[in-house]
């Protein structure tokens, strides 16, 4: 589905985009123009819909990455003189807790292993113990490892307590499923690449109206400022600094290819058999996964690195890399792994060419064939 001679990136994103996606980035636009104007509505619209969301809710983009969104999202609804408990098993968890910290929230936090779900229990023992406790933040796909959290589960746990869910949606939205309006999520933030298969540079958080009206002058930043973005958007359409436009035109095209393949759940079918065929054929070749089947979310893949002498990470990345395919590092911190990521524009077929590619260089590996100086810089 690449349909390049770019190195097929087997990663959680940036990500293999299609040639369309990028065709659409080739134009220059006026970002006051109405034509782009009248994308960046549709867009908005559209972003909401995959979200469940009615007219209780809004899209609010904001220039940059996926953590940007998540930090403005803190930062707008959030406020001081309440806490935040934030549901930790993974790196982009902790990545909250520190955000939040610095922010100067007052933060409870919860963490559990990276290879293990959160005790639904204890999440409502702790929420019942401390009434200050006002917003829980939980990531539903860690990508430390792939796992998926129970979302709906810690919704109704949530809700039951009253309190705001906020969701670091990041690496499920576009392909899993998700409603907000049903589990009554407050805010989710998310980004114009990974499932969307867009480029990075345009986040989103995706809130409720009444929310974005009460955090009015809560943020301490100027740009991070949700309200202030919402508001100007709903007055004129604006972004109130210079959006990514081309960004923003190669989304619109991404979400009109997620329309065409038949939304989320036909994304999310595809992403699947990426997934089983992967683990499958790792399995095959010697690789265990670090993750139980059941928490296993078909985003990415965890494997556990060969503790025999042969195996260097640097030196199979950049084997693979030679050979066209880019993976990522691990970042669990229970066990030394490796990422494999399945989404983009990926399908069986590129995931079948890289199974074929990794028992080539097995063998270079194991008969000393390969040596640093033919590692590949890590990102």
């Amino acid at each position: 589905m690449s349909g390049t001679r770019e190195p097929v990136l087997l990663t959680p994103g940036p990500l293999t985009t299609s040639a369309r996606v990028k065709r659409a980035m080739l134009r220059d636009w006026g970002s006051r123009d109405e034509e782009f104007l009248e994308i960046s509505r549709k867009i908005r619209a559209e972003l909401l819909k995959i979200a469940g969301a009615g007219d209780a809710y809004a899209t609010v983009p904001l220039q940059g990455s996926g953590t940007y969104a998540v930090e403005a999202m803190i930062a707008s609804f959030v406020a001081a003189e309440t806490g935040v408990l934030v549901l930790v098993n993974g790196a982009y968890g902790r990545r909250i807790v520190d955000i939040s910290e610095r922010l100067g929230k007052r933060v409870s936090v919860y963490e559990v292993a990276d290879d293990s779900l959160h005790d639904l229990g204890e999440l409502e023992r702790r929420l019942e113990a401390d009434p200050r406790i006002r917003s829980v933040v939980v990531v539903h796909c860690e990508t430390t490892s792939g796992l998926l959290n129970p979302l709906v589960e810690i919704a109704n746990v949530v809700k039951r307590c009253g309190r705001a869910l906020l969701v670091d949606a990041m690496s499920s939205f576009g392909a899993l499923a998700l409603d907000v309006e049903a589990l009554h999520i407050t805010a989710l933030a998310a980004s114009s690449n990974k499932c969307l298969q867009g480029v990075p540079g345009l986040a989103f958080v995706i809130a409720r109206r009444d929310a974005l009206d009460a955090s009015a002058g809560r943020c301490s930043s100027l740009v991070l400022d949700l309200h202030g973005q919402y508001r100007q958007l709903e007055a004129d359409g604006q972004y109130r600094f210079t959006p990514p436009t081309h960004v923003i035109a190669a989304l619109a095209e991404a979400l009109d290819e997620l329309t065409e393949e038949g939304g989320p759940p036909a994304r999310y079918a595809r992403y699947k058999k990426n997934c089983e065929l992967l683990i499958d054929g790792m399995r095959e070749l010697g690789f265990e996964t670090a993750l139980d089947g059941e928490l296993q979310a078909p985003i990415i893949a965890s494997f556990r690195e060969p503790e025999d002498g042969w195996f260097s990470f640097d030196l199979f990345y950049g084997a693979l890399k030679r050979k066209g395919f880019a993976i990522y590092a691990g970042k669990m911190k229970s066990a030394s792994t490796f990422r494999i990521g399945i989404i983009g524009a990926v399908d069986p077929s590129i995931i079948s060419r890289f199974l074929e590619v990794v028992p080539l260089v097995i063998v270079e590996m194991k008969n000393g064939l390969l040596h640093q100086s033919q590692q590949s810089p890590l990102n």
